[in-house]
């Protein structure tokens, strides 16, 4: 079993579709993934935002999303969002941590596998 990390960041279909693909493959083959989304990419995890992303051709994001942490996958949003992005805490969607770079950097220190988006 690997260890693999996702940095996504931007918001948009191009950079959020890949991170949810390729973390929930993993996590169906035992892997322990972790997605972490930079404060470019943190408004695609307020809520009812991947309900918006549909891309012909690609699986349900909401679908992903959910089986990913169905899996055990975890998803991160870097905390200066909240301040860079005008957000608060309770606009992100259910399971995702709200935390900073270095408990990111933490978790995966181990990590096997790395992409970003």
């Amino acid at each position: 079993m690997s260890k693999v990390a996702i940095t996504c960041n931007g918001s948009g279909p191009g950079n959020v579709f890949p991170p949810f693909i390729l973390g929930s493959s993993a996590a169906a083959s035992g892997d322990e993934v972790i997605i972490f989304f930079t404060p470019g990419g943190s408004p695609a995890m307020v809520k009812g935002a991947i309900e918006k992303m549909e891309v012909k051709g690609l699986p349900d994001l909401i679908e992903l999303y959910k089986g990913l942490r169905d899996l055990g996958g975890r998803i991160m949003v870097c905390e200066l969002a909240l301040d860079v992005k005008d957000l608060k805490r309770e606009d992100f969607r259910e399971g995702v941590e709200l935390v900073g770079a270095t408990t990111f950097l933490n978790e995966i220190k181990d990590a096997t596998i790395t992409f970003s988006f």
